[in-house]
């Protein structure tokens, strides 16, 4: 993925920008980082002995052009995920150099993955808004909110329905961190037609006709069936 506020140009004259890359799961090194033990201990916890990776990113946020299009809207996981329960999946993420306010570090609303999952949309940002970067809504803007600034190596875990973005980049340089969301692999897909996740399943519908090639009969959940992984245990449904 590119920000979109270089689509058609570069930060360095020369030099090719990647913002962020998407399902690695396939890629050995990078994938090495799902199964270490000192991330598997605490993925436990939530998800059980059988694990899937559902979804891996690798994230290079570049620095703002000044349109603050680096910024992340506030959005909570399980928008994206047709499958459940929600208390059996949890995000890892972890920095890869210091993380701070000036680079765009994480920012949650502490407590508010103990509500309801809210409708998502693109939120309405005068200079644009990156690839499937929906936002929140409706939430409280007076909701109490916490800046995770982190060292490097630093992991935090959180609940898919916490409500969370990240800020603009303000530095000269990339904001690196990688993430994986685990799951339990005895979790369910569910049907989204007709729910407030109809919207995010076009999207990824025409994401995933992309890149299996597939144009007919393809669902949300054949998507991230393609996508998952598994860790460790069992392969049970997901």
């Amino acid at each position: 993925m590119k920000d979109v506020a270089i689509n058609k140009a570069e930060y360095v004259e020369g030099q090719q920008a990647v913002s962020k890359i998407q399902n690695f799961e396939n890629n050995e090194v990078l994938f090495k980082y799902c199964s270490l033990p000192e991330i598997l201990k605490y993925v436990e916890c939530f998800t059980g002995p059988d694990i899937m990776a559902m979804h891996t990113m690798l994230i290079n946020k570049p620095p703002d052009t000044g349109k603050k299009t680096s910024r992340h809207p506030m959005h909570q996981d399980l928008h994206y995920f047709p499958f459940r329960p929600a208390d059996q999946i949890v995000c890892a993420w972890t920095a890869m150099e210091r993380v701070d306010r000036n680079n765009g570090c994480l920012v949650v609303l502490p407590g508010s993955h103990k509500g309801k999952m809210k409708p998502h949309d693109y939120p309405e940002w005068e200079d644009g808004v990156n690839k499937m970067y929906h936002g929140v809504r409706d939430y409280d803007p007076n909701h109490p909110r916490l800046h995770l600034v982190m060292e490097k190596g630093d992991t935090v875990f959180f609940h898919p329905l916490l409500i969370h973005g990240s800020g603009t980049n303000r530095t000269r340089g990339f904001r690196k961190a990688i993430s994986c969301h685990f799951a339990s692999s005895d979790c369910y897909y569910i049907d989204v037609k007709g729910t407030i996740q109809e919207n995010i399943e076009q999207e990824i519908l025409e994401l995933g006709r992309t890149k299996y090639g597939i144009y007919s009969d393809l669902t949300m959940a054949d998507v991230w069936f393609l996508k998952g992984r598994l860790v460790q245990g069992e392969r049970i449904n997901l």
